[in-house]
């Protein structure tokens, strides 16, 4: 087992619900989040204290936090020199001077919630950030030191075309961040997306436009020097999101915070949903735990296997029976084997929820 030594802290406040969007989010006043991060902190210490090599700030909008607040609560934390410590942020609620403080606070990356360059498109998605708004949110954070930035982006989106795509990556690759996540839309039930596909409003694009989409999506980045790592990663030689590494590595974390997912002495569990019942726990000195599943070591390879697949250029090792299953996979164009070590193919990767599909 290695030792843990990441942390995932789940922010649920948003200035608004996107269109998309299913996450555990909501909007909340300054008095609110000031009670979150107090609770927060509550349970950060209700767990032993480990070196931590990455910090992840996801949300939601961490952004909405204060800077003030975000260092209290990495002032808990044992954090180990030259570690990645992560913030998401959205375009609407950072100034140069807010980034800066940020930066201060500890915050060494951040990921920044773009999802499109189209206006029209940021409207349909539910955003409040313009396309300008989204590329000056970067600037700011150059501005104010931040030499590794993430953006997010979305793809598949309604009435989307291959030039609408080709214009979002242009635009992309013209600011040269050094890692970005691209995304095809989930229609998740419940949400504005859900309602307007069943009424009829919108239609599911088609899959070999989605295909086309994702293909034109490695081979643009490829062109303009970025490492297709995972499945829906690419990053600037070096530059990994650590943090995201680890889970697909398979690594333990904590998970802090509502609705929070952690691994952690063999449990994958996850924190409870509702903010009454979290603070009710917290109150009691209580870890706000909603659920557990014990991994034992037959299902810990499962899922070494299927997260080690997603880091493209690294693989697996497999052990066993599943030597053969990964040969199999490879006689059918899925896998490549060099060596001892799998990795997955061109078509593998398109078909990557099939593949894995067939380790569980």
């Amino acid at each position: 087992m290695l030792m843990l030594s990441g942390m995932y802290i789940h922010i649920p406040f948003c200035l608004n619900k996107c269109n998309y969007c299913d996450f555990l989010s909501f909007k909340s006043t300054d008095e609110e989040r000031e009670k979150y991060v107090t609770a927060l902190i509550k349970e950060i210490n209700m767990y032993p204290k480990f070196p931590l090599e990455t910090v992840y700030f996801g949300g939601g909008t961490p952004s909405l936090l204060t800077p003030e607040q975000v260092n209290r609560v990495l002032a808990n934390l044992d954090i180990k020199e030259n570690s990645e410590v992560t913030l998401e942020v959205n375009p609407k609620t950072v100034t140069l001077e807010k980034f800066k403080l940020f930066k201060k606070a500890g915050i060494n990356r951040v990921s920044i919630g773009i999802q499109s360059f189209n206006d029209k498109m940021l409207k349909v998605l539910g955003r409040l950030h313009s396309s300008n708004e989204g590329s000056e949110a970067f600037y700011l954070a150059r501005k104010a030191g931040f030499d590794n930035i993430s953006l997010d982006l979305m793809f598949s989106l309604p009435n989307q075309t291959l030039d609408d795509l080709k214009a979002d990556l242009n635009h992309l690759f013209a600011l040269k961040p050094e890692h970005f996540s691209i995304y095809s839309l989930i229609w998740e039930e419940g949400t504005d997306f859900f309602a307007k596909l069943e009424a009829g409003i919108y239609k599911e694009t088609d899959n070999d436009l989605e295909a086309s989409m994702y293909e034109l999506i490695i081979e643009e980045a490829k062109k303009n020097g970025y490492i297709h790592y995972e499945i829906s990663n690419f990053c600037l030689p070096g530059k990994r999101a650590i943090h995201n590494t680890k889970y697909w590595q398979n690594e333990e974390y904590l998970g802090i915070g509502i609705g929070a997912s952690g691994y952690y002495n063999n449990i994958r569990y996850k924190n409870v949903l509702k903010i009454p019942e979290y603070y009710a726990k917290i109150s009691d000195n209580i870890k706000p735990i909603l659920e557990e599943e014990f991994i034992d070591s037959h299902e810990k390879e499962i899922y070494e296997y299927i997260l080690g697949l997603r880091v493209i250029p690294d693989g697996i090792v497999p052990k066993g029976k599943y030597i053969d299953l990964c040969n199999k996979l490879v006689d059918d164009g899925f896998l490549i084997r060099d060596n001892l070590r799998y990795t997955l193919s061109s078509k593998g990767v398109l078909m990557a929820n099939d593949v894995f599909d067939k380790f569980i």
